[in-house]
């Protein structure tokens, strides 16, 4: 499949956001990736809706909004209207007749649906919930900072997944040069990196290297 690049804002220069915008999508991203915290869910706290506005307004690359929170059903609505191309929910948060409920409600804004799952959670706990959503994201550090180093654990993960799922394999935490090799050979096609794009003196040398 297909590599895409999705570049998270978590490492981005919040005091000019919409330049750091700019300068990934030249680099040649193909996702910007918006880890949504609230303090509860992980240990931190990021950007709600208001800052998703503005961010569509500053780039046209797809905005893959990643709800690391509580009751994300409650929340979701607000961040479509802010533009959000994409909503990422965790299956640690939802139970498999709200994630429905909330899939029916996306498809109608013509929004695509991503589930998580932490790297303590076991893969069967999502089986059930692949024929709901669009893609799957694969956490490969525990989530709530970035900076983190990878979770090798994650590749067996990754592997078994692919064998059943046939959308995109997401993964999100520690991506680098090293890293990004050996979960697309375990079968992941969207790779989120933030501190290792985000961070380059080249960005786009930077993004070539994951692709």
């Amino acid at each position: 499949m297909r590599i895409k690049i999705a570049a998270s804002i978590l490492s981005a220069d919040f005091t000019c956001l919409a330049a750091e915008l700019k300068k990934v999508e030249r680099a040649g991203a193909e996702l910007i990736h918006v880890d949504v915290m609230d303090g509860h869910f992980v240990p931190n706290i990021t950007i709600g809706p208001a800052v998703v506005k503005y961010m569509r307004k500053a780039t046209s690359l797809p905005l893959d909004v990643h709800l690391m929170i509580e009751n994300p059903a409650k929340y979701i609505g607000a961040f479509v209207n802010a533009g959000s191309d994409m909503i990422t929910v965790h299956i640690e948060t939802v139970i498999l007749k709200e994630l429905a409920a909330i899939g029916r409600g996306l498809k109608k804004s013509g929004v695509k649906l991503g589930i998580s799952l932490n790297p303590a959670t076991p893969l069967s706990k999502i089986k059930k919930a692949l024929p709901l959503v669009d893609f799957v994201l694969v956490m490969s550090v525990n989530p709530g900072f970035g900076g983190q180093a990878f979770i090798p654990q994650s590749l067996k993960k990754i592997k078994q997944l692919r064998a059943i799922f046939k959308k995109d394999i997401a993964v999100d935490g520690g991506i680098n040069n090293i890293t990004a090799k050996l979960v697309k050979n375990a079968g992941a096609n969207v790779l989120a990196a933030g501190s290792y794009i985000f961070g380059a003196k080249n960005t786009k040398k930077a993004i070539n290297s994951l692709r």
